[in-house]
């Protein structure tokens, strides 16, 4: 979204009215001019060989008499323009992201994020272990807007997944408890949600904990179960390393990409380099051992019951269970066609 007016004119205007060392320290502090760098207290200092504290000083006298000028008067109809913007969008949002939605200009984004520095009732929160840094015009709506964001937090455990659309779901429950509550569409959920630092979102759009495997990926076998996860059904170890180079960016080969999901519990071999996830149900073993589970379970059954049984576990022929079935140290035929354990 771009803004009706152009900011580096209204700032430059705001400067203008100040002393040259006055315009000097706020255009490097904030990155505005020719450099979109944001220097320190500490830079700026050793070049006026005055104390960090010495430039505070002259950054927050020079934003007041910024404050007090006609032209910061004369601009009140800008900062309300982005007011009803920040409302518009949830009515509280995490900095980089509001100003990447206002600009994706880098040099306009310090010009704007300027204008929220001196403009009223902007307020500003800062970083810490839960939120990124954030800003907001009300304070009553932020303060709901973290509640609700802290509530969905202590859902989530350790490698637990949800699908944006669960999530936002789940956010819109939780702020439908608020008293006065105003409708929210997913736009505005979603921005809320960038604020957040204890979770976060892999390539496939899916939310968990920040610290999980599943949304910190490391190593082969977490983008593997990201993959195989997605896909939904059981994948040739192949196609799973191609993915994992399509998808995350990786030099996977397919030799190493099998080695790993042989090694690791969420994965089960139900074919020639075929693998499914534990957590779909799927028995581990060779196909005598998923036989072996079935009549376990079941009692007797026909041979025609044992093979469908056991495609819907293995991706092999039906010759392979047949000659797996006759195995007579493991399992016995009756009279009548059906097969049981010994």
């Amino acid at each position: 979204m771009t803004t009706t007016f152009n900011s580096k004119e209204i700032v430059q205007n705001f400067l203008e009215g100040l002393p040259k060392r006055s315009q000097d320290i706020l255009t490097k502090r904030y990155g505005l001019g020719n450099s979109v760098k944001r220097h320190t207290l500490e830079s700026i200092g050793q070049k006026y060989k005055i104390t960090r504290e010495r430039v505070r000083q002259i950054e927050n006298h020079s934003i007041k008499n910024i404050i007090k000028s006609d032209d910061f008067s004369k601009a009140e109809k800008y900062f309300n323009e982005l007011v009803n913007i920040i409302e518009s969008i949830g009515g509280l949002a995490e900095e980089k992201s509001l100003l990447e939605y206002l600009s994706k200009d880098v040099s306009e984004q310090n010009y704007l994020h300027f204008l929220f520095v001196i403009g009223n009732p902007f307020y500003k929160d800062k970083r810490d272990n839960d939120f990124d840094a954030k800003w907001y015009t009300d304070k009553k709506v932020a303060e709901n807007v973290i509640k609700v964001l802290k509530r969905v937090h202590s859902q989530f455990e350790e490698d637990q997944l949800f699908t944006e659309v669960q999530l936002i779901d789940l956010v819109r429950k939780e702020a439908n408890k608020l008293k006065n509550r105003k409708e929210l569409n997913d736009d505005q959920i979603k921005n809320w949600l960038t604020a957040s630092r204890v979770i976060g979102r892999n390539p496939f759009n899916e939310w968990g904990l920040a610290t999980s495997q599943n949304i910190k990926i490391r190593g082969i076998r977490s983008y593997a179960y990201l993959v195989v996860r997605q896909n939904g059904s059981p994948m040739h170890f192949k196609e799973v390393a191609k993915m994992i180079n399509k998808h995350f960016k990786k030099n996977v080969h397919t030799a190493t990409c099998h080695n790993e999901l042989i090694k690791d519990e969420r994965f089960v071999l139900v074919g020639r380099g075929m693998y499914a996830l534990t957590e779909w149900g799927y028995t581990k073993g060779i196909v005598k051992d998923v036989i072996l589970d079935i009549l376990k379970k079941e009692g007797k059954l026909t041979k025609e019951s044992v093979i469908d049984r056991v495609l819907k576990e293995r991706y092999v022929k039906e010759n392979t269970v047949i000659v797996n079935l006759q195995n007579s140290d493991y399992f016995k035929k009756h009279k009548d066609g059906t097969y049981s354990l010994i």
